[in-house]
């Protein structure tokens, strides 16, 4: 059925359009660096001096006759940090607070070698060394005598010093600006909207060139492919967080969230370059050989010439904070970034299940009748979700007394059944002069000031509100402090929340976003912090949620606005989407961004936040979603209603189908989630992650594994008949999880699809446990019991592990009450042991049933052996024509060491 492109109405009240937003041509920061001319930089060499942590270096720009100072250092954890700040600043230059979870410990640099040129520095065992260049300036990272990354390569490092205002007037209180030639630096002015520099440009940028790399990933937030794409011909990647409606796609403009990482793979290495800076930052991706450059090189000498990918970053303010991580794994390097920025919370059992939201539940009888549908349609969730209109006037922290009445009962209705409600809280405060919240907060002085020190009012929901500071420590103690059950009546244990709106938006401001000359906790400029306020705001929110336990649960907080470091916070979700094929297929590209990234509880509202998704469409979105970790319908209030049975018996049918099959499959989810929070590892891996030497995987951006085990293909195209899979690795086996069939890899696969096809395969060598059936919610998940698939790879050597905890409390981290186990398959016996000699956990979970993929021949027998009991034989069945061997009613505890032995 051919889609009918319908006009997207914007939800912003008057919205402008797209022309509210700038490109790069806009950004006077921006054409001041490309247009140069470049600055001309030296390392002054005999100025070096080796420090507890590293080197230091004074740097000299020719022209200006500024002094800069080059720190660099090496990490235990192979990381290199390249810092560049002014030597004698009139101030201190913002330093990104807050997102570094700890410095790694430092190595001592060594002298390997020095002359006038350059001075080289080794550490621990030498295999690698950092160069710094006299002139032309640059550092040079070397892993074995090979230049891997260079800083400067193509003289692009820029640094504006910090100035004391011109003359100033004072007028009538208003501090105004000399008009002269120089002002124009000073304000900058776009559309109506008039920026005031309190201390000038202070601009930076510099260019990293990586070797031997012409694939690089990263960078979210954008609408855009998985790898990132040569500029040259057109916008750079922009990292600006803006509240953008309906994004175009396939478009390099900022989103809602930053994640200022870059990962560079090739076959045997992968890189990460991580630039910590919260100011507005563009970055500029070339790729060489490419098809870019000119027609004067001959192909022949093009082929010969080694690919090297040039990324060029420009920032508005900051200091020069570049982290270079050596991976040299994709796995080595995620742990790498982990452990500076923080590794994924563990979320709680119920958050992986399906939620269910929408703008807006009209009132307790409507939220309630949504509930009892999914009991009569017998399709499990977890959490109800309530929009801006549940609150009395679009002042958070209340309920509308009319609609809302009885806000702690629905929430005991909901308990009950073991479900949860999230309701959402901006950071925009109306202004009411008669509303005790705005009081205490205007009053503790936790809001926004403007320029001229006043409070900061903006355009929101409510109408005219003011931004809560949540830069400022106090302002986020004050914040959760909201969230007591004493404070925040109506509430009660079993409510969760959204933040959203927390670019911030503020629908009167420039780019729909707070100015930049707003001024922050401890007098900084907006300008220097803005894709920090989304990520302090989902910190604070947090910090309430726990606080409210006591400490003792788990919190669950999405986020719309998100930095590097948000991973440990929660999930976050990919915005106002709209119901069209192309965005169901740019949401994959997407969620993988953002997983390289570490933003890995990531997902995209199913069937599209605007318009209405035809029949076909909303299956399709709800099969590709249920195989993504944050799993959540949502609509816009001009949408038709849009619960899954409202769409006839077979698309009823289908949804249910594929949110049991999440619920089945959530032993797994949480497993893989338990891998990411503690190694760092993304649940949602680009094929490239897994099979890092297999160049046809490297730009493959429409089917993804989870974990290690399974490869999922969601089919995003109208009326298929038949959908493409790549199977990757020659030597790979890769079983239909649906057949049983066994596919050889290297090879693509075209595989007949009906409506009720979700490609997904299972990678031999792997083993994936699952629950039997799906319950009503998670909570039901550790009653039911577990069944086993053990595929086994052209070695017949299958293994896999299995977490539980009790999937909501912090017990597991403070008393290590949690098991782990493993299952392994070798020569004919698959084995359960404890995969860790930490925690212990008491459950009764059982595993009811085994199934192996590739059991090349019926076997005679099949014998368990329990510990501490006699063998028994067990019942089998063999199904010849996919090589499957099932057994079936067992009653294995978990927690027990046990084996089968296959005859």
């Amino acid at each position: 059925m051919a889609e009918v492109n319908q006009p997207v109405v914007s939800v912003v009240p008057d919205d402008e359009g797209k022309e509210k937003f700038k490109k790069s041509e806009h950004v006077a920061f921006y054409r001041r660096q490309m247009q140069g001319p470049n600055m001309q930089h030296q390392a002054l060499l005999d100025t070096m001096v080796l420090t507890e942590k590293g080197a230091r270096f004074e740097l000299l720009e020719l022209v200006t006759q500024t002094r800069l100072l080059l720190s660099v250092s090496a990490c235990k954890n192979e990381t290199v940090r390249i810092l560049i700040d002014e030597l004698q600043p009139i101030k201190a230059r913002y330093r990104v607070p807050d997102v570094i979870t700890e410095e790694p410990q430092c190595e001592q640099l060594r002298l390997e070698r020095q002359n006038k040129d350059s001075v080289t520095l080794s550490w621990s065992a030498g295999r690698h060394q950092l160069r710094v260049w006299h002139y032309p300036f640059r550092v040079e990272i070397l892993c074995e005598d090979e230049v891997m990354v260079t800083l400067n390569s193509k003289g692009k490092l820029w640094f504006e010093t910090l100035q004391d205002p011109p003359r100033r007037i004072s007028n009538k209180g208003h501090v105004t600006l000399q008009e002269d030639h120089t002002s124009l630096l000073w304000k900058e002015t776009f559309r109506q909207f008039v920026d005031i520099k309190a201390n000038g440009p202070s601009s930076i940028g510099v260019d990293v060139c990586l070797h031997g790399f012409n694939h690089v990933y990263g960078l979210p937030e954008h609408a855009d492919s998985l790898q990132l794409r040569d500029t040259r011909d057109g916008e750079p990647y922009r990292l600006y967080n803006l509240d953008v409606f309906a994004y175009d796609l396939h478009s390099r403009l900022g989103l809602y969230g930053s994640v200022p990482l870059l990962v560079a793979h090739k076959s045997d290495k992968t890189l990460g370059v991580f630039w910590l800076n919260a100011s507005e930052t563009f970055v500029n991706v070339h790729y060489s050989p490419s098809d870019h450059q000119d027609n004067q090189t001959p192909p022949v000498k093009r082929r010969r010439m080694q690919p090297q990918s040039d990324v060029h970053w420009l920032s508005e303010s900051g200091v020069i904070d570049c982290r270079v991580l050596l991976g040299p794994s994709p796995q080595k390097l995620f742990t790498q970034y982990a452990q500076l920025t923080g590794y994924q919370a563990l979320p709680p059992l119920f958050a992986l299940g399906y939620h269910q939201c929408r703008w807006n539940y009209n009132d307790e009888a409507d939220v309630k009748a949504v509930d009892a549908g999914f009991n009569c349609n017998n399709i499990p969730y977890d959490v109800i979700w309530l929009d801006i209109e549940h609150t009395d006037g679009k002042r958070y922290f209340t309920w509308d007394p009319v609609l809302f009445p009885e806000p702690t009962s629905l929430q005991r209705h909901l308990e009950k059944k073991k479900r949860k409600l999230v309701v959402i809280s901006d950071p925009h405060i109306k202004i009411d002069l008669d509303w005790s919240l705005y009081c205490e907060a205007r009053d503790g002085g936790h809001f926004v000031k403007d320029r001229e020190g006043q409070i900061y009012q903006g355009s929101c929901w409510p109408g005219d509100s003011s931004y809560l500071d949540f830069s400022s420590p106090a302002t986020r103690a004050w914040y959760s402090r909201c969230f007591s059950l004493e404070k925040y009546k109506g509430s009660t244990p079993s409510l969760f929340v959204w933040n959203d709106m927390n670019e911030p938006s503020v629908f009167n401001g420039p780019e729909q976003t707070m100015p930049k000359d707003s001024v922050h906790y401890g007098g900084w400029e907006h300008r220097e912090l803005h894709n920090l306020y989304g990520f302090y705001q989902h910190m604070a929110t947090v910090e309430g949620l726990i606080t409210r336990s006591g400490g003792s649960e788990r919190p669950f907080v999405l986020s719309r606005s998100f930095f590097a470091g948000s991973q440990r916070l929660g999930a976050i979700w990919t915005g106002d989407n709209v119901a069209s094929w192309e965005y169901l297929k740019i949401s994959i590209p997407m969620l993988l961004s953002l997983s390289v990234a570490g933003i890995v509880f990531c997902g995209a509202d199913v069937g599209g936040f605007v318009q209405d998704p035809e029949p076909e469409l909303l299956v399709r979105w709800y099969q590709a979603a249920a195989l993504q970790p944050f799993f959540r319908g949502h609509s816009a209030k001009e949408t038709k209603r849009r619960e899954p049975w409202l769409f006839g018996d077979e698309v009823t049918a289908a949804i249910r189908t594929v949110i049991q099959q999440r619920y089945c499959l959530l032993p797994y989810w949480y497993t893989v989630f338990h891998q990411a929070h503690t190694s760092g590892l993304p649940p949602l891996r680009p094929l490239w992650v897994e099979f890092p030497q297999e160049q046809s995987t490297f730009t493959v951006d429409n089917q993804y594994m989870i974990g290690g085990a399974l490869m999922a293909c969601p089919v995003t195209e109208s009326g298929v008949q038949e959908v493409k899979v790549l199977l990757p690795g020659a030597g790979e086996i890769w079983y239909d999880i649906h057949s049983g069939k066994a596919y050889k890899g290297g090879k693509t696969l075209s595989l007949p699809v009906t409506l009720d096809t979700v490609p997904v395969f299972q990678r031999g060598g792997s083993v994936v446990c699952r629950s039997v059936g799906s319950g009503t919610c998670t909570a039901e998940l550790q009653q039911i019991p577990l069944c086993i698939t053990a595929a086994l790879n052209s070695q017949g050597v299958a293994d896999g592990e299995l977490y539980l905890d009790d999937g909501h409390s912090f017990s597991y981290r403070d008393r290590k009450a949690f098991c782990l186990r493993r299952f392994n398959m070798l020569s004919g016996r698959l084995i359960c042991r404890p995969a860790s000699d930490e925690g212990t956990f008491d459950c009764d979970s059982v595993i009811q049933s085994v199934t192996i993929l590739g059991v090349k021949r019926h076997p005679s027998t099949v014998v368990i052996h329990v510990s501490g009991t006699k063998d028994t034989s067990a019942a089998f069945q063999y199904t010849e024509t996919c090589c499957r061997l099932t057994v079936s009613n067992l009653n294995l505890k978990v927690l027990k060491d046990w084996e089968i032995k296959i005859g």
